[in-house]
């Protein structure tokens, strides 16, 4: 029967000192006397047979003297009953001690004789060939490390016990297999190529991974380091390879533990969004720790306003904000949608977990659970792809609760365990802060754009001069606060003024400056200034803006918080069918007719608002009853990092065949000329002209009589007749009295009046002289001074507006329902 590998003395036989071919031998007969000497007995001591053969064995002895004789006979007689070896000095013939160690081996021969063979090698090469033993011994029968030999044809030929451990695999059905055979849950195939490699090489290599299910552990995937190096004889033949392995499936995945935390660190949090942060979270640990993950969070936080801080009440709705899932061949039921409102029940871990603020895992999960009843979606989701662990961490930071996120294994055959709940922990906990500063972030952010939002046109107002539709969108998708803005605001006589501007800059800081430009343009504007006087106004005010945040410096600083605004301001009068316009460093508009050509004009573009230098001008246009005014900031053409040409080339295109309806132009412009997320915010502003004709406007010139008050009272009534406005008459008489008589009484030819039928009646008499009238109370004995605070008694609105020569006194009247 051939020996067990595994027992028997690991070693070749033919390497031992004391081999037949190597050792000294002598043969001594049962007197003690030599009578037998080889050549290596020769050769190590240096005696030929003729001159030791005869001689007591005891005469070798060096320093022994004669009285030792007898006693170093009996040791050896006795060491070899033992079968031990015995240490001793031979004295060479050249005079040497020599230390050696002797073996005997008695035998019996013819004639019943007895002998010794005896055989002698020297103490240091035994010393070397017993360690040599003991440490290929210690490695295959005693050390954790696993060792395999293979041979050329890469089939196991040995391997130690620590390797049958590890696998688990018997040494009867290793032997003589390739590793794909006797393994076939490892990756065979790269280590075999990896074998093929050193044989053909002779380079060794280190720590090459090995991974993979054995009968060891068939639920857990284990990692091995594995180093792999050529066997070869001493003449260089190539016999094979040994293959050194160790288990370090611990360690291994502690480091991708670490790989994992800190790859979260850079993935998890790149936004100030909540919901995307949800879903990083999601994304990062999917395949590596869990094979689905699903994040709820509360309302309250994806509004971004602040929950209440500590745990949880049972039976909380949650809101899904991010799943990701590894399905591939199972076809589960329908998974909650991001958005929707999850809820959990109260027995169940992820309820827990939200109560005590501490995570809960189920490292092997009932499927019978009656908790699960409690849920029927959740519970046919779970069971149909059989989920068998779970981990749930609340999303918590600074003591304040914002959701939950679960961890689900169900491909992977590992159950969780407390090093995954660690890990899982971890990784929430980074997401949860960084969710608290996106949820700070988005309320702040909300608050700031609701002011923004407020700072602008809640609605347009409804004119018979224009017909108007506007849009704003803020830069990065509703991402970042601006300075554009745009307005419409009604004038007297009918008019309408039309603004759009821009703030540089991002933020509240131009949020706020916006709002003060807009502020002042409105108020600007009820002093009924042409465009060009208000704009000088208005870049007085950003220069001294700029002055009080740089501290009250003579000079205004370049960076202050308004310096570089642009604005452009048209007045439309439909009477006149007139635009004057002027810029402050502003785009000119882009002018539709009815028929489809689009112009440009050239307005003259002065400074922007508080560089201060040069005067604004204005430009006059004649517009078509049905042109289209579009007003717009630079964000509206060069949101696509294109040329400005391109961008003028692109409205041009598409007002060419305007849309009958405002706003879906609107739609049309956004649509085409800006990304899904802007660089910067764009405001816009679409005007359709309309006139007002010869039937809703009436005007007399009149001669500088006193007299003549009468007739223009009569001239009023005749048309409010013919307007069907009768129940005016009697108010419109007196304000056509007061204001012709103070007319002609403190102004200056040329005198004229005018009736305007719009949504007011408007009441205008102009004259050449420039002084305006103040309003005043007149006391109990003046005779006169009543005349406007009459008109201003009376009327809806009334004031003063200069022209080119003189002035216009207006008033409006309200149209009876």
């Amino acid at each position: 029967m051939a020996p067990d590998t595994h027992h028997t003395e690991v070693g070749s036989p033919s390497g031992s000192p004391f081999a037949a071919t190597r050792a000294a031998a002598a043969v001594m007969d049962a007197r003690g006397v030599l009578v037998g000497w080889s050549a290596g007995a020769e050769e190590l001591l240096g005696y030929e047979a003729a001159e030791v053969l005869g001689r007591p064995a005891a005469s070798l002895l060096a320093a022994a003297g004669r009285a030792a004789v007898l006693t170093a006979a009996a040791d050896l007689r006795h060491e070899a009953a033992q079968g031990r070896q015995v240490g001793a000095a031979l004295r060479c013939k050249d005079g040497r001690d020599l230390a050696v160690a002797l073996r005997a081996h008695p035998w019996v021969g013819p004639d019943d004789a007895r002998f010794w063979l005896l055989l002698a090698a020297e103490e240091a090469e035994t010393r070397r060939w017993e360690e040599d033993l003991a440490v290929l011994s210690g490695l295959f029968n005693q050390s954790p490390v696993g060792l395999l030999v293979s041979d050329t044809d890469l089939r196991c030929t040995r391997r130690n016990r620590a390797l049958e451990r590890m696998t688990g695999v018997p040494i009867g059905q290793r032997l003589g297999k390739r590793i794909g055979e006797a393994l076939p849950d490892l990756n065979a195939a790269e280590v075999e190529a990896t074998m093929k490699r050193v044989l053909a090489t002779g380079e060794p290599v280190l720590d090459f991974i090995q991974r993979g299910l054995t009968p060891a552990d068939p639920s857990r995937e284990h990692v091995w380091s594995t180093g792999i190096f050529r066997l070869q004889d001493s003449e260089g033949t190539v016999l094979g390879l040994c293959h050194a392995v160790v288990d370090i499936t611990d360690a291994h995945r502690a480091r991708e533990r670490m790989q994992l935390i800190n790859e979260a660190s850079i993935r998890i949090g790149t936004t100030l969004d909540v919901g995307r942060t949800a879903k990083e979270l999601a994304e990062v640990a999917l395949h590596r720790l869990a094979d689905s993950v699903t994040v709820d969070l509360l309302d309250s936080v994806l509004r971004g306003d602040t929950p209440t801080p500590g745990p949880a009440d049972q039976g909380l709705t949650l809101r899904r904000a991010a799943h990701e899932t590894a399905f591939e061949s199972v076809r589960p039921p329908k998974v909650l949608a991001v958005g929707e409102l999850s809820r959990f029940a109260p027995a169940s871990p992820q309820a827990q977990c939200m109560a005590d603020l501490e995570a809960k895992f189920i490292a092997c999960l009932d499927l019978t659970a009656p908790w699960l009843d409690e849920d029927p979606t959740r519970a046919a989701i779970i069971r149909a792809i059989k989920v068998h662990s779970l981990i749930a961490v609340p999303l918590t930071a600074r003591n304040v609760l914002m959701g939950v996120a679960t961890f689900y294994r169900w491909r992977d055959p590992e159950h969780f365990d407390d090093d995954d709940v660690t890990l899982a922990a971890e990784l929430v906990s980074r997401a949860a802060l960084s969710m608290d500063n996106a949820r700070r972030y988005t309320r702040e952010h909300n608050t700031a754009l609701a002011l923004q939002r407020s700072l602008l046109p809640q609605r347009l107002p409804v004119l018979n001069a224009v017909e108007v539709a506007g849009r704003y969108q803020p830069a990065g998708s509703d991402t970042e606060l601006g300075g554009d803005w745009f307005d419409v605001i009604p004038l007297s006589g009918a008019r309408v003024a039309l603004v759009v501007g821009d703030v540089p800059g991002h933020g509240v800081q131009a949020s706020a400056t916006m709002g003060r430009l807009r502020a002042a343009v409105h108020t600007l504007a009820d002093l009924d200034l042409p465009p060009d006087e208000l704009l000088t106004h208005l870049d007085d005010l950003v220069a001294r803006l700029t002055e009080e945040e740089g501290g009250g410096c003579d000079e205004p600083h370049a960076d202050g918080p308004a310096i570089g605004a642009t604005c452009l301001y048209a007045v439309y009068d439909p009477a006149e069918r007139r635009c004057t316009l002027a810029s402050a460093g502003h785009y000119p508009p882009a002018v539709a007719g009815p028929g489809g050509g689009v112009d440009f004009p050239e307005v003259p573009a002065g400074p922007p608002l508080g560089l201060g230098g040069l005067p604004f001008e204005t430009t006059e246009l004649d517009l078509v009853e049905g042109s289209l005014l579009v007003l717009y900031t630079n964000g509206l053409l060069m949101a696509r990092d294109q040329d400005i040409d391109i961008g003028l080339d692109s409205l041009r295109h598409i007002l060419s065949r305007p849309e009958p309806a405002l706003e879906d132009i609107c739609d049309e412009l956004t649509t085409a000329l800006l990304p899904f997320r802007p660089p910067d915010d764009v405001a816009l502003l679409v005007a359709r002209t309309r006139a007002l004709g010869p039937d809703r406007v009436a005007s007399w010139d009149l001669p500088p009589d006193p007299a003549v008050v009468v007739d223009a009272r009569a001239a009023a009534t005749r048309q409010l007749d013919l307007w069907g406005l009768q129940d005016l008459a009697y108010v419109a008489e007196l304000v056509v009295s007061e204001l012709v008589t103070n007319a002609i009484r403190y102004g200056k030819p040329p005198i004229r009046l005018r009736l305007i039928h719009d949504q007011n009646l408007i009441c205008e008499v102009s004259d050449g002289n420039s002084t305006a009238p103040h309003l005043r109370r007149a006391h109990s004995d003046d005779e006169g001074g009543r005349g406007l605070f009459l008109v201003a008694q009376l009327t809806e609105h009334w004031g003063t507006r200069y022209a080119a020569r003189g002035k216009i006194i207006w008033a409006e009247l309200s149209l009876p329902r």
